[in-house]
């Protein structure tokens, strides 16, 4: 029967996993195990078309190994969608720095990361930076953090301020923009830009994630036929609310399973 070893298709007579194992790497004794995404220690039964993944702790593969092996808990067939897709992050702070990590650990291709600012101490409470980026481009400080996560993946930066004329130009090859901003105007430039002049791209934005109230009420809703609004709606940062690690961290993760769905041809009614 034909199955998937390490992302490759291989014509195997093993009917279970640990025949897999002994036949692949019989003197490793530090083996991680998944099967369709699950991972195991048992000796699970395998049939036509499961992909099975065999992790040597400790070892750096090569590139197709390693893309595999990163996929490999995700839930079959996900990968080959999420390779060719094309995000773009408009915003690096604490949702744009946090979204883009999520979105290559998930394999997201292509990812075109833009802003206009560099890291400052106070980005530290809640943005993906360290003290070694003080000062560096936000672009640049998570361009390289990404590659040391995924260095498989396609990263373009654009280290500009969105504006009116030059939204429709910067975007031009995304077919997701995910607008992650903190001030109302910079949103409403790149949210009406795109919809007024780029409507088939399909937007998903924050709005409504500052302070401490609770987990439950950050959500997503599709407010227009491409746009996904992600947070509360309200809760905007203020003299006396500001923006905390959790609250931000669970709106971007919003964003991020939306961009993730929206991948995937999943639209939210």
């Amino acid at each position: 029967m034909l199955i998937k070893i390490n992302g490759k298709e291989v014509e195997t007579g093993c009917k279970s996993l640990f025949q897999v194992r002994e036949k692949l790497y019989p003197t490793a004794d530090n083996l991680v195990v998944i099967l369709n995404g699950f991972q195991t220690s048992d000796d699970l039964p395998i049939s036509g078309g499961d992909e099975v993944t065999l992790i040597e702790k400790g070892k750096l593969p090569d590139k197709d190994v390693l893309e595999a092996m990163m996929s490999a808990r995700h839930t079959p067939h996900v990968y080959e969608k999420v390779k060719k897709a094309h995000v773009a992050v408009a915003g690096l702070g604490g949702l744009g720095s946090n979204i883009s990590i999520a979105l290559a650990r998930t394999g997201v291709g292509h990812l075109h990361l833009v802003d206009f600012d560099v890291v400052e101490p106070s980005n530290l409470n809640r943005q993906q930076y360290c003290i070694r980026h003080l000062g560096m481009a936000k672009t640049e400080a998570l361009k390289a953090q990404l590659e040391e996560i995924n260095p498989y993946i396609t990263i373009s930066i654009d280290t500009v301020r969105v504006t009116e004329e030059n939204v429709s130009r910067l975007f031009v090859n995304d077919e997701i923009v995910c607008e992650a901003f903190d001030k109302p105007d910079a949103k409403a430039v790149l949210v009406n830009g795109l919809l007024e002049n780029c409507p088939q791209k399909k937007i998903v934005s924050g709005s409504g994630m500052a302070g401490f109230e609770s987990s439950n009420t950050i959500g997503t809703k599709r407010r227009m036929k491409n746009l996904y609004v992600c947070g509360d709606g309200e809760t905007g940062a203020m003299v006396g609310r500001g923006l905390m690690a959790p609250r931000v961290l669970i709106c971007a993760g919003h964003q991020a399973n939306m961009i993730l769905r929206l991948i995937l041809g999943i639209e939210d009614v």
